[in-house]
């Protein structure tokens, strides 16, 4: 009998060239894979096979190998279904047949309107002096009705966000409120596109008529249209959820609670249609049963984000020590245990964001990505599950 236990592919997030930290850095922390994709290909447009095979290139010289693509990004007006969307679905499934062509089969995507993952602050300081990115719901509130000045804005918040965010304003300098607006609108690594609050205010009106559930008829549009092509190519779509999960400027969110993927995986039933199982995004809500979720959903979940938060009162929450926050790390490790060896399949699995800290306080980093706090999350990852493995529990 062979009593070999599966375990998660360890992988690390690199954002091309030009990112700090190098694929020699990834290899040395013991990473078999490298999650990647091609930031500088315009949303939309096709990625072709010269350029997915140089970045592959780029990847096998360092003896690792581009394991999963995050992400593919969707382009605005399919999530709209604005005028001449259909063009941009043939264009997606041609860097999909380009991406089977070249041996990538799992592919990242997320449907969030407009912004990617949002946060307030990137350099909030722990009491350790180490650096880490939070969520502050006055800090976005603020931002929305004072500086975006979205109309209506006001009937998206409770008397107390407002009385909460016009004091969090008062108290802001001018060198505050530029730092605000970049930290929410001017671009995160992996989002893929950027804006002023003149930009994002206008595009907010192209989101006019799309609420949840037109958003959610959307999405299932799209997949449906999607993946017959994925399941022939054997390529994964793994869609990550809403960061965070819920409603921001007015703006729908589909993917932030079991509910939301019971209600997607029914509607486009096809062995393609999978999940990024970020547990940081969906620990947001304290509503989310996160082992459960991992049990209910094992047989769609490809692609695993492990990263902790602390959530605090009011929706705020900072991003903590990967095995210490609001999220049972081990219970959650654990689930991910049993699905992998119930489907007999190693998941592709990266630590998501870090604390910057150490000699990395001192080094130009991407927020979230520094090196040295990605490689203490990924050896108590590692530690954890090995522990786990090899305990008589499992």
């Amino acid at each position: 009998m062979n009593n070999k236990k599966v375990l998660m592919q360890q992988s690390m997030r690199w954002f091309g060239p030009a990112d700090p930290v190098s694929l020699s850095d990834i290899r040395q922390a013991g990473c078999e894979g490298v999650v990647s994709a091609l930031h500088h290909i315009p949303n939309g447009d096709v990625w072709p096979i010269a350029e997915i095979k140089q970045r592959q290139k780029l990847i096998s010289d360092q003896c690792l190998v581009w394991n999963v693509v995050e992400s593919l990004p969707v382009h605005e007006d399919i999530k709209t279904q604005a005028k001449g969307f259909e063009r941009y679905i043939e264009q997606y499934k041609q860097s999909l047949d380009n991406l089977a062509q070249c041996g990538i089969s799992i592919v990242t995507y997320n449907f969030m309107p407009l912004l990617d993952w949002t946060r307030s602050d990137l350099s909030f300081e722990l009491d350790n002096g180490a650096k880490a990115l939070k969520f502050e719901v006055a800090a976005v509130t603020a931002y929305d009705l004072y500086i975006l000045k979205r109309p209506q804005a006001e009937a998206s918040y409770t008397a107390q966000q407002v009385s909460d965010a016009a004091d969090y304003f008062s108290a802001m300098n001018e060198q505050d409120k530029q730092r605000l607006t970049r930290n929410i609108i001017a671009g995160l690594p992996g989002s893929e596109e950027s804006f002023t609050s003149e930009d994002f205010l206008t595009k907010i009106t192209g989101y006019a008529a799309v609420n949840h559930q037109r958003l959610q008829q959307n999405l299932v549009f799209f997949l449906q249209q999607i993946c017959p092509l994925a399941d022939s190519l054997k390529i994964k779509m793994v869609i990550h959820p809403d960061d965070p999960p819920y409603t921001m400027f007015g703006l729908p969110r589909v993917v932030s609670t079991a509910a939301d993927l019971t209600e997607l995986f029914s509607k486009v039933p096809n062995i393609s249609n999978g999940l990024c199982f970020c547990a940081g995004s969906f620990s947001i809500r304290a509503d989310n049963d996160l082992p459960k979720m991992i049990e209910q959903f094992g047989e769609r979940i490809f692609f695993i984000h492990l990263r902790n938060t602390q959530r605090q009162a009011n929706g705020d929450f900072y991003e903590s020590e990967h095995l210490n926050g609001s999220i049972d790390m081990f219970n959650v490790v654990s689930a991910i245990h049993k699905i992998s060896n119930q489907y007999q399949r190693a998941i592709a699995m990266r630590p998501d964001h870090g604390h910057q800290m150490l000699g990395d306080l001192n080094k130009l980093t991407n927020p979230g990505y520094s090196a040295i706090g990605r490689v203490k999350g990924l050896a108590e990852l590692r530690g954890l599950e090995l522990g786990i493995a090899r305990s008589s529990i499992n």
